[in-house]
């Protein structure tokens, strides 16, 4: 692991190794991801034959008629999918090999996003789509809010930095992407008590993967959750917010219409995926 390196590639793996078998429980938030992705492609009208699927899980991605290449950090989700084990930085694919990829939950984790989105713009032909979704910037407020007072004095890093709406639009035109979109919307999820969003958190394997933090201590967790239930409804359940970012855009190809001059775009995101299109 390189000392410059955000997240722990090894303990990404492991954290991912070990919520694959009871993933099914709590991927409510992927599949809440790949319900927005689908509805994205349905504004497509055109046939994808290859595909890849970036950051499988238990590769619940599916497109009739494609054949899908499905890859995953994890090497049981991997395995799972029939798919093959890497990180979303080092794609062992060739270049042109796909005319879609997709990728649900995995982008907010990896070391190099940048070189993520560059090497999947590679991974496509001309013309190809990449459609990818992720939590950003506003996921976990309460969470974030609540541990901050629980350590007032010596507050520790235990949240992964988060990519805005209009930095996952920069970050697509920077790996060269074509007619780059990004939009997002907000999951609210209510709960008991920070246990069980702790709970929830480990089950999608989304547990705290920096490379340096401080250990969460019984004290620390006691306060959190007595601030946590502070800020319970009527009901007993605090809310908490999952920002999902979409994040569209089309490998490079001469038929493509030309971007407006910055700063004089009108289109909507359903306007940009048809005009992503090759006419039949």
């Amino acid at each position: 692991m390189s000392d410059s390196e955000i997240f722990d590639r090894a303990r990404r793996r492991r954290r991912r190794d070990r919520a694959a078998p009871a993933y099914s429980a709590y991927d409510f938030v992927r599949a809440h991801m790949l319900e927005g992705i689908s509805e994205r492609l349905a504004d497509v009208k055109r046939t994808f034959g290859d595909v890849l699927e970036l950051g499988s899980f238990g590769g619940a991605f599916e497109l009739p008629g494609a054949r899908i290449a499905r890859l995953d950090a994890g090497y049981r989700f991997a395995r799972a999918a029939g798919g093959v084990q890497a990180d979303e930085d080092r794609l062992p694919f060739a270049d042109a090999s796909f005319d879609l990829i997709v990728s649900a939950g995995v982008l907010d984790s990896v070391n190099d996003v940048p070189g993520a989105l560059a090497l999947a713009r590679r991974a496509l032909r001309p013309d190809g789509l990449f459609l990818g979704a992720f939590l950003g910037a506003g996921t976990l407020a309460t969470l974030r809010t609540v541990m901050l007072e629980a350590e007032t004095e010596r507050p520790a890093a235990r949240f992964h930095p988060q990519i805005d709406v209009r930095a996952a639009g920069d970050l697509l035109a920077r790996a060269g992407f074509a007619l780059p979109v990004a939009d997002a919307e907000t999951l609210t999820v209510r709960y008991r008590s920070v246990f069980d969003l702790l709970r929830d958190l480990r089950g999608m394997a989304g547990g705290n993967l920096l490379s340096e933090t401080a250990p969460l201590t019984r004290g620390t967790l006691a306060r959190a959750a007595d601030a946590f239930g502070a800020r319970a409804d009527a009901d007993g359940r605090t809310a908490e917010r999952f920002e999902i970012v979409y994040a569209t855009g089309w490998a490079p190809d001469p038929s493509q219409p030309r971007p407006a001059r910055r700063g004089s775009a009108t289109a909507s995101l359903a306007d940009a995926l048809r005009a992503g299109e090759k006419k039949r």
